[in-house]
């Protein structure tokens, strides 16, 4: 009865949420209602107070300053015209023989360098557009070009990348935002190579078939005007949040005395699993002070930037934060154990196909990566690290496979980032979303099955 509970209330979560109500209700009224058809129902407050509501402030205490950072670094870069400056630079280099791949590359510098990719795909998006109209390039193949820049490899599997992907897996696994980097670079060179031929090889063929840009009466083009700032200026920002993520991680936190964090006045904290998302927070911290001061003189309401930046960041950790809450109501039910050995039995002596299997699953049922891979983690984290430290696997391989199985079936047509990107280039999913299917769920699976076989064989490298 407790698992036929859990299996209504997922159930009951992906239908309403797929109409539009926000899950910030959603999480705890669909966990509340798995404990009561689980019998339960006395326990319904202490299990809302005690374990939805302390791990939804587990997850804030861990992951808020990344939510915060992250979208307030977005905003000063896209405010700055920093941005729009790198966009245009690509475009220049490329220029119209390449035209999906200027835009991809677009988006994959942004967001590698810890821009949203919701700030991405509004600051791409007139670009590409006006660059896709010239060219005669089909429309429809716009939202498919920024999904794969944004949604892909450099938010899952780019070793070093900022994104909140990337860093959930590192208290967990006591990694860090390298894991497996040349993995990493493997799957994040397959996902950009087939996805660019995926979608160059469709533009062409309706090209030849006599498509053209296509007739959008309703379109609105808006390329707002934007501070003008120099190219070297621009990418500076990108630049620093890399290489202070590198050299906070390998070199300058490994050499602090941390000795004293196991004591109960720090919370008995393990520095260990610490260190990486230290590493993230330090270095957007200091992008974004950076941007702030070197553009000084330039900004036209600095106030606005930062509170625009800050609030933006809300909706999403806590849509997250509440998507975890829950996970960790259903993981405390009787029911939920049946679910969790069916899952780990999967394949016995190989946890990362358990883990994609998981993280594929959640990722589809919440529409979201981060959120999947959160609730994931866990509940399950744990018996994942135990069942690789028993065989022998390094907890890297499966911070890699986490993130990149996370980023497979989050972009269902009822993901939030898909609809908000259709909306963004007023595109309905009947236009676009076969493109954005193929590049964002079929390819990335081809990659993680690739990875999968390679750690199997090789290892962690």
């Amino acid at each position: 009865m407790s698992t036929l509970a859990i299996v209504v209330s997922l159930i009951l979560l992906i239908v309403l949420a797929y109409r539009g109500i926000t899950v910030l209700l959603l999480a705890p009224l669909m966990a509340s209602l798995a404990v009561l058809l689980s019998g339960e129902a006395g326990l319904l407050l202490p299990i809302y107070t005690g374990t939805f509501m302390s791990a939804l402030g587990g997850y804030l205490i861990k992951f808020f300053p990344l939510f915060i950072l992250g979208a307030l670094f977005g905003q000063l870069m896209a405010d700055s015209g920093a941005a729009h400056a790198i966009a245009n630079w690509i475009i220049k280099r490329l220029g119209t023989r390449h035209v999906v791949l200027t835009v991809v590359l677009a988006c994959a510098i942004l967001t590698y360098g810890g821009v949203s990719l919701f700030v991405v795909a509004f600051a791409v998006f007139p670009i590409g557009a006006a660059l896709f109209r010239e060219t005669g390039t089909p429309k429809r193949m716009i939202p498919g070009a920024i999904a794969l820049g944004s949604f892909t490899f450099t938010m899952t599997a780019l070793p070093g990348t900022p994104a909140i992907q990337n860093a959930i897996p590192i208290p967990f696994f006591h990694t860090t935002s390298f894991a497996a980097p040349g993995l990493g670079i493997i799957a994040g060179a397959m996902m950009l190579g087939l996805g660019t031929w995926w979608l160059q090889s469709r533009a062409s063929k309706a090209m030849r078939q006599g498509e053209d840009y296509g007739h959008h009466p309703n379109e609105k083009i808006d390329i707002a005007e934007v501070p003008v700032i120099g190219t070297v200026a621009a990418f500076a920002p990108l630049v620093m949040v890399i290489l202070l993520n590198g050299l906070l991680t390998y070199w300058i936190l490994p050499s602090l005395d941390f000795s004293q964090l196991p004591e109960e006045r720090f919370g008995a904290l393990d520095p260990n699993s610490m260190l990486g998302l230290w590493a993230i927070i330090i270095a957007l911290l200091i992008s974004c002070a950076w941007l702030i001061v070197s553009r000084w003189r330039h900004w036209v309401d600095l106030k606005e930037t930062i509170n625009k930046g800050c609030f933006g960041s809300m909706l999403p950790v806590f849509n997250t934060a509440s998507e975890v809450g829950y996970g960790a109501v259903i993981a405390s039910l009787a029911g939920f154990v049946v679910i969790r050995d069916a899952v780990l039995s999967l394949a016995p002596g190989n946890p990362l196909i358990s883990e994609a299997v998981s993280m594929n699953v959640l990722a589809a049922v919440t529409g979201s990566s981060s959120g999947g891979m959160s609730i994931a983690l866990s509940v399950l984290g744990d018996d994942y690290l135990r069942m690789a430290n028993a065989v022998g696997l390094d907890p890297e391989l499966l911070h890699r496979v986490a993130t990149i199985a996370a980023g497979g079936m989050d972009t269902l047509p009822h993901s939030g980032a898909v609809i908000t990107l259709l909306a963004i280039c007023g595109l309905t999913h009947r236009q676009a979303y076969p493109n954005i299917a193929a590049v964002t769920i079929v390819v990335p699976m081809i990659t993680l099955v690739a990875v999968i076989t390679l750690g199997t064989l090789f290892g962690s490298f």
